[in-house]
């Protein structure tokens, strides 16, 4: 790189949050970083047409360009993988590496940054064919399809867990580094405070733990219909706030069994929180939700007690192992398989009674979390730069 021009990198992944929202603070880090040193750097974001990515870079003024890429749908049983869909999807594969290799020598990067999803996988490679530094990133605990196909071609590989660590081919282990996944910063800045006073949350119980039940930006029926069931029980021991998404609040509200008068102050059912979410979080004693990637990211740098729920049809099961690996870390509890809310309750009730057992549990949880993990990914792609 030039002393003379800005540095280039070449972002590639998405498809979902988990992907599209640590590729985002990456860059936001590595952009502040720079400019602290009186540099800049140019960003090309390289995703599909269809995904948040898509959204996400030019809202943040970031360049995008598209490419062809296919999804490959999975099942236990092989012979269902050969299906049209997944042919049809095989077929526009070449199709993307022509485009992914012609926009890599446009461009000219520096370093390629991937974070996952079918479409890093032709960028990642058309940055090897031409000689490019390439730093892959893994979210989950255990590794996503498409960095393990990255992973033997990578200059660099940075992930999440230590755990991962023994999952990567021999050659990507010897150079790779734990970084943890990038949180956005105003997630670790929330006031307990402003929640209150922004949600109106004078109700609240103040002797009583506060419980955040959120299923992501969309909500999760599953996790709403366990909550609406316990409700009248956990009110009786903390105050709660319901994240339930925004096409599920009327029915929620609608429906038999609203809490009692006297209990009704304790409880806030909300479709969506957008600016208001860090408070929340700085607010919540217990949080019960799913276990994505992102999610475990942010809850282990806020050192936040937690009850999963995972997500059934996540990629390889992913969600599950992500819940799992906490839940034996003593840092969470995972409820697997049918879960009942009387499974619910039983996983709530200990950590509702017993403030010490919460506290430990955070604590646990904290142990493994990394607020660095931005600049700690950033350490890796700039060190791919230079070839240290």
């Amino acid at each position: 790189m030039g002393q003379g021009r800005p540095m280039r990198l070449v972002v590639t992944g998405g498809g979902t949050g988990g992907h599209t929202y640590p590729a985002l603070t990456a860059v936001r880090t590595l952009q502040a970083r720079l400019a602290a040193e009186g540099r800049t750097v140019e960003v090309l974001w390289v995703g599909t047409a269809e995904g948040l990515e898509a959204r996400v870079a030019p809202a943040e003024g970031i360049r995008f360009a598209p490419v062809a890429t296919g999804k490959v749908r999975r099942s236990s049983n092989p012979l269902k993988m050969i299906s049209p869909a997944n042919v049809r999807d095989m077929g526009r594969v070449p199709l993307g590496a022509v485009q992914a290799r012609a926009l890599i020598s446009e461009f000219a990067p520096d370093v390629v940054l991937a974070t996952g999803g079918y479409v890093a996988v032709p960028v990642g490679l058309a940055a090897r064919s031409c000689g490019v530094p390439l730093v892959v990133h893994e979210q989950t605990v255990r590794l996503g399809l498409a960095n393990k196909v990255l992973a033997r071609a990578a200059t660099r590989v940075a992930v999440s867990s230590e755990s991962t660590l023994p999952l990567l081919p021999a050659s990507a282990r010897r150079t790779a580094v734990v970084t943890g996944n990038p949180v956005r910063p105003a997630v670790l800045a929330g006031q307990a405070g402003k929640a209150v006073s922004a949600l109106g949350l004078y109700g609240f119980e103040r002797s009583l733990p506060t419980v955040y039940v959120t299923g992501g930006a969309q909500g999760s029926v599953q996790i709403n219909t366990l909550v609406a069931e316990a409700l009248p029980w956990l009110l009786e021991r903390a105050n709660v706030v319901h994240q339930c998404g925004p096409a599920n609040e009327a029915a929620l509200r609608g429906q038999a069994g609203a809490p009692a008068p006297h209990l009704a102050g304790r409880y806030l059912l909300t479709g969506y929180l957008g600016a208001e979410l860090p408070d929340v979080l700085a607010l919540a004693d217990v949080v019960v939700s799913r276990s994505g990637a992102g999610t475990l990211a942010e809850l282990t740098a806020l050192g936040k007690a937690a009850v999963f729920v995972p997500l059934a049809s996540s990629a390889g099961n992913e969600q599950a192992h992500n819940a799992s690996h906490l839940q034996r870390a003593g840092a969470a509890v995972a409820l697997l398989g049918d879960v009942t809310a009387d499974g619910l309750r039983a996983a709530l009730a200990p950590l509702l009674a017993d403030q010490v057992r919460r506290e430990a549990m955070a604590a646990r949880s904290r142990e493994h979390g990394r607020p660095d993990a931005a600049e700690r990914l950033v350490d890796v792609v700039l060190a791919a730069v230079s070839g240290r």
